[in-house]
């Protein structure tokens, strides 16, 4: 490839306006003619520093595109599958746990455990059935985006499904299961079934409201109400919130006390809040990302080049599904 350096079409140009009889060697004027107009810091760049021809910037943009584009699969991978047969997952293994402590009678009847201590952030709490919409799911501990990945997530300072108050759970709207993405859909006098430690509640659904809606009315003393949150607007581009209030029509259980009260939440556990727990992880996500794109520009030197994409792809699609489940932690936990 040959490559030319500015200085020198410069003095080409000049040597090339000179008259014929001026022939003979280059001069210390010709070069002073060649740099006069290039700006001092130019010129040392333009002495040291070679530029790519055309052909190696078509290579270097094809070869960025390609790149880019592994990691959007990944990301796409990540957001429409992949987080989908995580969700199933971890809901299973959620499933798997209740039951145990149900057939144990260990499950959670309140915000601490067995153990005097606060419910690890995780922790299956309830199982969730809603005919109208097909949800059968796992309500987990904790509201935060980190927690909603696996399922829906019960505000913490809020009484479990089936107790006398309030309770609140949050469900994820588009990605990782989206368990709440058709509550909107829900009508006044659908059913919804709580299954805690505690026994089965039974909920009928009073209202569907979004932002700026009149709150409901006061509950009477000994009356239990089942609130479920979610995004509303398109898929990832959410313009309000749904909420969805239903009636406990069965007999209302008590409470074991509150340990834990609003203004002891953290900020990432309100609506529409992020988790800045996964900037360590994304962050050694990028690092390991532009290592292996390090190491695919000498594997194609020394290696060759199908050999080293043949590695690289896949390992550029795999950062990509990593990097996007850390992006979700970042993003709003309703989303």
């Amino acid at each position: 490839m040959t490559m030319k350096l500015p200085g020198a079409q410069r003095l080409s140009g000049v040597l090339a306006r000179r008259p014929r009889a001026s022939g003979g060697p280059v001069t210390e004027g010709d070069w002073r003619a060649a740099f006069a107009s290039e700006p001092e810091e130019d010129r040392a760049v333009s002495r040291s520093l070679p530029q790519l021809g055309q052909p190696a910037r078509l290579k270097a943009a094809g070869t960025a595109s390609v790149i880019v584009g592994a990691l959007l699969l990944g990301f796409v991978l990540q957001f429409a599958g992949l987080s989908q047969i995580t969700f199933a997952r971890d809901q299973q293994l959620a499933l798997d746990a209740f039951r145990f402590d149900l057939a144990n009678a260990t499950a959670p009847v309140g915000q601490v455990g067995s153990d005097g201590k606060l419910l690890p952030l995780g922790t299956p709490v309830a199982l969730l059935e809603i005919p109208a919409i097909g949800v059968r799911d796992v309500v987990v501990e904790g509201t935060a985006s980190g927690v909603t990945l696996a399922g829906p997530g019960h505000r913490r300072d809020t009484p479990l499904p089936g107790q006398v108050g309030a309770s609140v759970v949050y469900g994820r709207q588009a990605s990782y299961g989206a368990p709440f993405g058709a509550i909107s859909s829900l009508s006044k006098g659908d059913t919804i079934t709580a299954t805690t430690g505690q026994g089965v509640a039974q909920y009928t659904v009073t209202d569907v409201r979004y932002t700026g809606d009149a709150l409901p009315a006061a509950m009477k003393a000994g009356e239990g109400r089942l609130t479920l949150v979610s995004a509303a607007g398109l898929p990832f581009l959410p313009d309000s919130i749904v909420r969805v209030d239903a009636r406990l029509t069965s007999t209302p259980v008590d409470s074991p006390g509150k340990v834990v009260g609003y203004p002891a939440l953290n900020a990432n556990e309100l609506t529409m809040q992020g988790d800045a727990g996964g900037w360590p992880l994304l962050l050694i996500g990028v690092v390991a990302l532009f290592v292996t794109i390090g190491l695919f520009t000498i594997s194609r030197r020394f290696w060759g080049r199908w050999q080293s994409w043949i590695v690289a792809v896949p390992t550029l699609i795999a950062f990509g599904t990593f990097t996007a489940q850390q992006v979700a932690v970042l993003l709003p936990n309703l989303l």
